[in-house]
């Protein structure tokens, strides 16, 4: 068998393999940046937080009829309410460890700001997450410190919610130690969390990913400052550790606790996330991901409609041609081509046809993600996803042929010529 009778017959359906053509380019420049961003989307996904997620819980609460004003009066009656509430939590029977922390990560809910090296830095080398807690907070949430110490008791202080943050001390994580001293010297640096007051790093931890999932902290995700400071206002949050297997008990009795010690509070629940004060850590993971979980279903279930429907033309088509050379292959067959012959046929021809597709699809994807990086700040498509989308193209385009080749291969030159 020689290509230059194949390339005369596709030259007599010009139209048919235009269209399957484009439709080949065209799904592989789409499923190809598809794919890519399913891939971003579960990366994004399987991050991992920093924090030992197992059996954590977070109770957020408002209290009611609790001081208001920023003297030094109230604060610290707001202070002492609040180490009532975590000593309270401390003490349930299923309860492992609890803390107060101003928020998690993945909440959704962040305080941030710019770190600087030198007093009255303009522009900031850095941004950060800033979690204030205490002592407890590391051993409590699992975070690794693998440089310097942890924070000590009397290293905590407290301050109202709108007050002026002024930490001596700071403890960071290694991406951002990294950042602002590549050298790796960071622990004992002064850092300016406060355009006008040192801070000075006493410890570093492995990891703790800022509150935001959304794209505009994913230049700095793993940038967060521990401070030792309790934030008190007239809500709080509590992080709380349950015992192992005793998550579902410790979050049902949490709540009856604290009223029990203070009913004049609010803490919703209801079934919704937005509706409850009271979250596993699980489901926080789970809403503060449902974007990207949503957008991954979303760009398969389209990769698979694109591919159903290649196949289906590349099925129909040849069948079509099939049916109109049922003469030309019952002569074939009368000189001597065997089934063999005829099936090599009909997908080599669907080879060339497909490999002029994947060509012009190779190009398009790539300009579409291009494209997209202009557009929508993307990040550069690696070519090995093009390479990849290429050879699934070549191979569902031969699986599609077979069936229809098959069946052409079966026509015997009898019954071909009966039909003339």
């Amino acid at each position: 068998m020689t290509l230059p009778p194949i390339l005369a017959a596709l030259k007599k359906h010009k139209a048919g393999v235009m269209l399957i053509t484009l439709q080949i380019a065209l799904t592989l420049a789409i499923v190809c940046n598809a794919v890519f961003i399913i891939g971003q989307r579960i990366d994004r996904i399987e991050r991992p937080s920093g924090i030992n997620e197992n059996n954590l819980f977070l109770i957020t609460q408002s209290w009611v009829g609790a001081p208001t004003g920023d003297d030094a009066g109230s604060v610290d009656k707001l202070d002492a309410m609040q180490q009532e509430d975590v000593a309270t939590l401390r003490n349930l029977p299923d309860v492992e460890s609890a803390i107060s922390i101003n928020t998690l990560p993945l909440l959704n809910s962040t305080w941030s700001g710019g770190i600087g090296l030198k007093p009255d830095q303009q522009s900031s080398t850095a941004q950060a997450a800033f979690y204030f807690g205490t002592d407890e907070m590391i051993p409590a949430l699992g975070l690794k410190l693998v440089a310097g110490r942890n924070f000590t008791r009397s290293d905590v202080n407290h301050m109202g919610f709108r007050g002026h943050n002024r930490p001596p001390i700071v403890i960071v994580t290694k991406a951002l130690a990294d950042k602002l001293f590549p050298k790796g010297d960071a622990l004992g640096k002064t850092i300016y969390v406060d355009r006008d007051t040192p801070s000075t790093i006493v410890g570093i931890v492995e990891r703790m990913q800022v509150p935001s999932p959304d794209s505009w902290a994913n230049d700095w995700f793993w940038n967060s400052v521990l401070i030792p400071t309790r934030l008190d206002a007239g809500f709080a949050r509590y992080a709380v550790r349950s015992k192992p297997g005793r998550l579902d008990a410790a979050m049902r009795e949490a709540p009856k606790a604290l009223f029990a010690s203070n009913p004049m509070r609010v803490i919703e629940t209801g079934d919704n996330f937005e509706d409850t004060s009271v979250h596993s850590f699980a489901d926080i993971r789970t809403h503060a991901y449902r974007a990207d979980r949503g957008m991954a279903i979303l760009m398969g279930v389209i990769c698979l409609i694109l591919l159903c429907v290649t196949a289906a033309g590349i099925v129909g088509l040849t069948s079509f041609w099939v049916g109109q050379r049922r003469k030309q292959i019952g002569i074939r067959r009368a000189l001597g081509a065997t089934r063999n012959d005829i099936l090599r046929y009909f997908q080599t021809e669907n080879l060339m046809i497909a490999g002029v597709g994947v060509v012009l699809g190779a190009i398009l994807a790539v300009g579409l993600n291009l494209w997209m990086m202009k557009q929508f700040a993307m990040d550069r498509m690696s070519l090995l996803y093009v390479l990849v989308g290429v050879i699934a193209l070549l191979v569902l385009g031969q699986g599609a042929v077979f069936a229809p080749a098959r069946r052409a291969s079966r026509v015997s030159p009898v019954e071909a010529t009966r039909s003339v």
